[in-house]
């Protein structure tokens, strides 16, 4: 790292101006919270490989912001040259640049890999001192990073209708109609996510993510697609021209967002004669239709710079909410896919009591007592790698399996105390049947993405570990059971998955519940459940997904987490105050919770009730896909319980 700080101090000095920081985001050009091995910018420079974070680099110090689920991880990861700096705790980036640069400082940045956002509020924060925000010629990271890969040149793979349930020309038409709305001509279209549920294409250009790099602009009349045309084959441009989407190269965009500002952005589908209605209905005020609608959390500043700021409508991108709301046939498609997804976690619960006891002399699943501490040979002991490996190879033989939804948390004791630990072959931990194992998995198929944490003990677990699996467990299904008026947002919602942690002094340091993409990111906005502000943003609607994911981390012993994914439903209630109208939850994640680790003393009559219910339908819904050995597992993980008398 010594000699990467180095050289970038180096060319900070030659830059023109002289640079006195440099700031290295985790984005890349889409502001993607999941990047490509080429663009990791950030975890190049600092060696913290989490994937949120920032990283700042003065004359003389080195210093990385990141939240609450990496603290444990960027100790480890970060050398000596580096300051850790814990979001919520210290000072904001901006505050301290503000606070400790010089007087007329320049703080340079690729403005590629910033957004509007954020641009915009450092540009506040350094006016006190006269400070600039220099957005750099060329990437300073690149011209260091020696070794970078290449670009990824994965096909832009067509997502069938009976997939996606909703066809292109649909959406364009409801984006034009939100368009006229707000009297805007055009929106530029940044995120991933965004352009390819809009055009309905996947790709494999970000690992664990299936999209491809790429932006759009849509207009009234118009639609691009600005991509490698490497990666769009003969069938593609095919299916591209069938829709009147315009496909030009990537590098395109920057010159095209120019056309688009001055209104010179023509396509060549476009009729000289024949108009749309949209169009039509835009020149009865040119000056009042005259906007560029641009999301200022997912544009980049690059781009933002090529418009007038006078006449951009900086607000969230209509897309992101319209994908979060599922159509029928993304729902059906989501719950199908957690079904067999649950199967494949069931059968690796299975292998895995099996294997604890064989290997190592485990009580096993369902029993309490010490190990009696066989000590494997090389050949079979287990790592949470080699665990994890067996976990993917169960999902891979699974209808529609595409690959996983993010690197598999399989993490042993301390190290489910880092909250997004990612085990190494070289440096991981053997497996241990007197320590807490929690594993925070999912995986991509044609019809759904799924995420499901489950937490077992293969031994005898502690008192400590029981109360806090079972706080953890009460706010789980506490948030499950909500049923609140239409409105409500994910902040309000936050407190249920925690008052039980609450109750002992416990807590944990991330958010609640994030949407899940329909194949596509597992993690998905507007909505969140969270105790951060910016959960209370978008209420929750129904058919949105959202995870329900409370947990307790000990740093140094162990870690908990149980989550189910969820779809927000329509409620029928009693009583319909206010003429609201009611939401609830449905679950729709399958795998039993170890009975064990609860402590069902502390449960009231309606969580046993639940549990109950739950499990029951656990074992009806994934008894298909058991075999004979399998399914008698499951049927003695989901026999009901009752409270002592």
């Amino acid at each position: 790292m010594s000699e990467i700080l180095s050289s970038l101090r180096s060319l900070m000095a030659s830059h023109s101006p002289p640079l006195d920081a440099l700031v290295v985001p985790s984005e890349d050009y889409h502001q993607s919270e999941y990047v490509s091995a080429r663009d990791k910018r950030r975890e190049f420079v600092s060696g913290f490989s989490g994937s949120a974070g920032l990283a700042l680099i003065t004359k003389n110090e080195a210093r990385l912001w990141t939240d609450g689920r990496y603290f444990l991880q960027a100790l480890q990861q970060l050398s000596d040259e580096w300051t850790l700096m814990r979001m919520g705790e210290d000072p904001l980036v901006e505050v301290w640049m503000s606070d400790n640069l010089p007087e007329e400082a320049n703080i340079g940045v690729d403005s590629w890999c910033v957004s509007v956002d954020t641009a915009n509020r450092w540009g506040k924060s350094f006016a006190k001192k006269n400070q600039k925000l220099i957005t750099t010629t060329t990437d300073l990271v690149d011209q260091v990073w020696k070794s970078r890969p290449p670009s990824e040149m994965s096909p832009v793979v067509v997502h069938p209708l009976e997939f996606a349930g909703r066809s292109v020309s649909d959406k364009l038409e409801d984006l034009r109609a939100k368009l006229k709305q707000e009297s805007a001509r055009g929106l530029v279209i940044a995120a991933l996510d965004e352009v390819a549920w809009l055009y309905n294409i996947r790709g494999t250009d970000v690992a664990y993510c299936p999209v491809v790099h790429a932006f759009a602009i849509l207009t009234t009349d118009s639609a691009f697609l600005y991509v490698d045309k490497k990666k769009v084959s003969d069938e593609a441009n095919s299916y591209f021209n069938g829709l009147g989407v315009e496909v030009r190269e990537y590098t395109d965009v920057i010159s095209d967002v120019a056309l688009l500002a001055s209104n010179r952005l023509i396509s060549s589908f476009a009729s000289k004669t024949v108009q749309s209605e949209a169009t039509k209905d835009m020149e009865i005020d040119s000056d009042q239709h005259d906007r560029l609608w641009v999301d200022p959390a997912s544009c980049c500043y690059a781009l933002y710079s090529k418009l007038d700021a006078e006449k951009v409508l900086l607000q969230p991108s209509p897309i992101s909410l319209s994908k979060a709301l599922k159509n029928p046939v993304e729902l059906e498609g989501i719950k199908n896919a957690h079904v067999r997804d649950g199967a494949a976690v069931v059968q690796y619960l299975v292998w895995l009591d099996k294997q604890m006891q064989e290997i190592y002399g485990a009580s096993g699943y369902f029993l309490e007592a010490e190990a009696s501490k066989k000590k494997p040979s090389e050949t079979s002991k287990l790592t949470e790698v080699t665990v994890s490996d067996k976990l993917e190879s169960l999902r891979a033989a699974k209808e529609h399996f595409r690959g996983l939804s993010f690197p598999t948390i399989s993490s042993v004791g301390s190290n489910a105390a880092v909250i997004h630990y990612s085990p190494e072959p070289e440096a991981c931990a053997e497996m241990d049947p007197d320590k807490i194992y929690l594993c925070d998995s999912g995986a991509q198929y044609l019809d759904g993405t799924t995420d499901i944490t489950r937490t077992v003990h293969f031994g005898k677990p502690s008192a400590h570990e029981k109360e806090c699996y079972t706080a953890v467990f009460k706010g789980h299904v506490a948030l499950g059971n909500a049923r609140f008026p239409k409105g409500t947002n994910g902040y309000t919602l936050d407190i249920l998955a925690r008052a039980p942690l609450w109750k002992y002094g416990l807590d944990y340091r991330h958010g609640t519940g994030h949407g899940v993409g329909s194949y596509l990111c597992v993690h998905e906005g507007p909505h969140q459940v969270s105790f951060r502000p910016s959960a209370r943003n978008v209420p929750l609607q129904a058919t949105m997904t959202v995870t329900d994911e409370p947990g307790y981390y000990e740093d140094g012993n162990f870690g908990i987490r149980l989550e189910n994914v969820l779809v927000v439903n329509d409620a029928e209630t009693e009583f319909n105050f206010g003429d609201k109208g009611y939401l609830q939850f449905e679950h729709i994640t399958w795998a039993p919770y170890q009975v064990k680790l609860i402590d069902l003393d502390e449960l009231t009559r309606e969580e046993i009730d639940w549990l109950n219910t739950y499990h029951s339908k656990c074992k009806d819904i994934l008894a298909p896909f058991m075999n004979q050995t399998e399914m008698e597992w499951l049927k003695k993980a989901t026999e009901p319980v009752s409270v002592s008398a």
